[in-house]
């Protein structure tokens, strides 16, 4: 099985593809591309390539970039990353409730920090956009104590959740929630998803994770809603723009903590991603059906 990985080669998904059964070539005689570069840069491709597989789980930049087509398959990353997120989301949610951030600022403060510090247990955590890691995160949220409500398009059922619901359910689950975990595509519905309503709904003991897209959160708004107190604080991983200029008043807040897009960093992506590259090689030549496969007339 010819396969191209451009436009570079990596050393993970060139093993991948080996092992798969697969060798190597350039893309004039590939039926497969793995494409690792930017959407802008993917050349016109061959007739002979079958199917795309791409190394993000994001496709807003592809489907922008005009480059899906209809006239072959396409993978993206889906879940592969998941369980890198859910553990950088759990690391984030902790490190705010527990205050961590507060005492790298303040260093040994027992009068601002004690009274501040709080637990998942006993809490509420929703999931917001809860697929590949909804389902990763809520066994670890379980393991901690809480209880979690699951929040998806569909409303097919997330194991361990406690409850799930479709996004019509948005604001009645941001009531009930102590905390929110975001990690929904980004969406024209899921653009500013997290505004000045729906940040009235949650309570001044809440935090805010996103290890999603920036875009789904309205920063102006987070920003007024940690100065005043309208919840206790914010941690995000991806922000809008990405990353914040140097003078963003974000950067100013004591109880927004910010991390520069490491839930799976760079890196290590094509390590996460080649065991399931190889998997989707074997069903490709096997004739079955590609893991995370690609609609070309949807949004994500």
């Amino acid at each position: 099985m010819p396969v191209a990985i451009e436009p570079q080669h990596d050393e993970h998904l060139v093993r991948a593809v080996t092992e798969a059964g697969g060798v190597v070539v350039p893309l004039a005689q590939a039926r497969v591309l793995v494409w690792i570069g930017e959407p802008a840069d993917l050349p016109p491709l061959p007739d002979a390539v079958e199917w795309v597989a791409l190394k993000t789980a994001g496709i807003e930049a592809f489907r922008a970039a005009g480059v899906i087509d209809d006239r072959r398959r396409w993978t993206n990353a889906s879940g592969f990353y998941a369980a890198g997120c859910a553990e950088h989301a759990l690391t984030l949610l902790l490190a705010g409730l527990r205050q961590v951030h507060t005492a790298v600022l303040l260093g040994w403060n027992e009068e601002v920090i004690p009274p501040a510090v709080r637990t998942l247990r006993g809490a509420t955590v929703a999931i917001i956009g809860a697929g590949g890691i909804g389902r990763e995160l809520t066994p670890r949220l379980k393991a901690c104590g809480a209880t979690v409500l699951a929040v998806n398009r569909s409303g097919t059922p997330v194991a361990g959740a406690d409850r799930t619901v479709t996004s019509a359910h948005l604001d009645e689950i941001l009531t009930a929630a102590d905390h929110v975990v975001l990690a929904a595509p980004a969406t024209p519905e899921t653009h500013h998803l997290i505004n000045e309503r729906t940040l009235a709904l949650l309570k001044p003991h809440s935090w805010i994770v996103n290890v999603a897209r920036g875009p789904l959160i309205d920063q102006t708004a987070l920003g007024e809603a940690l100065r005043s107190g309208i919840i206790a604080g914010a941690a995000l991983d991806v922000t809008d723009p990405e990353p914040p200029g140097d003078d963003d008043p974000l950067w100013t807040l004591p109880n927004l903590i910010v991390t520069p897009h490491i839930a799976n960093p760079s890196p290590d992506l094509t390590r996460e991603m080649a065991p399931w590259l190889a998997e989707n090689l074997r069903r490709f030549q096997a004739g079955e059906e590609l893991i995370s496969t690609v609609d070309p007339n949807a949004d994500y």
